[in-house]
């Protein structure tokens, strides 16, 4: 075949683009076992950070399995659903459920002493998903930590919820008011007081409507979890429930 006819060339580009994408492919389903474990472990550090353990990836599953002391998947009406694994629960897929159908995974841990709910989060930003995890005290009322993230906030806006300094706001906060009632703890614009325990933190500036989302995410997944928690002992659980 004559090197420089049009017929060359085409067929020439067509076997370059197969072989690129055959390449490209190989690589892709290669990497994917460890890109799920990657993600697996980046789990475990967010889980763990809100209990106030700082790790790497690679030595994150040694001290998840050190300090989570149990893992429980939960339906509805707070019963464990014994046959669904609550670190494999994808909220995503969950939230497009009713509720009734939903499961709610939560989980315990035992750090220097203290007892901890970790409950994950989800919820919607200005643009996209946005997520993390709540540890509660064993008060069921205190924050211990939080960890947030998202999949398409804007840089230096509603991105910041990532940052440390938004997150530690929440830490020592309260999420039942002083009625006993479950507010969550609500992001508030020109909230200036440096009060803990009030619900509130301060803003995102130019980022409300992410602040809301995070404001309504905290209150709607803690809601889902009452009827467990109700079987805690807590005495602001059972002031809110009278």
């Amino acid at each position: 075949m004559d090197k420089n006819s049009n017929a060359y060339t085409f067929i020439f580009a067509i076997i370059m683009v197969l072989v690129v994408a055959a390449g490209l492919s190989f690589v892709a389903t290669s990497l994917q076992p460890m890109q799920a474990e990657n993600v697996r472990q980046e789990k475990m550090q967010n889980i763990l950070k809100t209990i106030g353990v700082e790790t790497e990836r690679a030595g994150a599953e040694e001290l998840f399995n050190k300090y989570i002391t149990e893992q429980l998947s939960l339906d509805h009406e707070g019963n464990v659903k014994k046959e669904v694994e609550a670190f494999n629960v994808n909220l995503a897929r969950e939230l497009k459920k009713p509720v009734k159908e939903q499961a709610f995974p939560i989980y315990v841990a035992d750090y220097e002493g203290a007892n901890y709910y970790i409950v994950p989060l989800r919820g919607k930003g200005l643009w996209d998903a946005i997520w993390g995890y709540v540890a509660l005290e064993d008060d069921i009322n205190t924050i211990a930590g939080v960890t947030f993230d998202h999949k398409g906030e804007t840089a230096g806006l509603g991105a910041e919820i990532t940052t440390d300094w938004f997150q530690e706001q929440f830490k020592d906060e309260k999420v039942f008011n002083e009625e006993g009632e479950l507010v969550g703890v609500i992001v508030k614009k020109g909230y200036q007081a440096d009060t803990k325990g009030d619900n509130m933190v301060d803003y995102i500036s130019g980022a409300t409507i992410t602040g809301d989302g995070v404001t309504d995410m905290i209150k709607e997944r803690l809601s889902r979890y009452m009827p467990y928690f109700k079987t805690k002992k807590s005495s602001k659980i059972e002031v809110a429930t009278r």
